[in-house]
């Protein structure tokens, strides 16, 4: 029998923010959980995963990219806690009336203009 993490990655496609967004708000609504979804609440779970996602890394010291001495198992598990931490994200920006997406490109924008591309040296 094929994992849940298998089974996604059989049946996914690129997946939108605004796709994530109402899927996660059909999730609660159909639950009863929209009276606890509150921003602050929301806040205070992401806090929580994220403390999560960090007890991964704890006594790893430096990891290197791709991660490639870590098990399927590891791998499986960081995939969970990111995910926990993004959901999170995106449903407290949805339930503060934010576009996050949008929020995020025009970040890059302003990150761009603040941090220019320095002329590089040629030796």
């Amino acid at each position: 029998m094929e994992s849940t993490c298998e089974y996604a990655r059989k049946y996914s496609k690129d997946v939108s923010l605004h796709e994530l967004r109402d899927r996660l708000a059909e999730f609660a609504e159909v639950r009863g959980w929209d009276q606890f979804h509150s921003p602050r609440n929301l806040l205070l779970a992401l806090v929580g995963e994220v403390g999560e996602l960090s007890e991964i890394f704890q006594w790893k010291g430096e990891v290197a990219k791709g991660l490639p001495n870590w098990s399927s198992g590891d791998k499986e598990h960081l995939e969970e806690e990111l995910s926990d931490v993004l959901l999170y994200l995106i449903r407290l920006a949805d339930v503060c009336g934010l576009d996050l997406g949008q929020a995020a490109l025009t970040k890059i924008v302003k990150n761009a203009r603040k941090y220019p591309v320095a002329a590089r040296q040629t030796t």
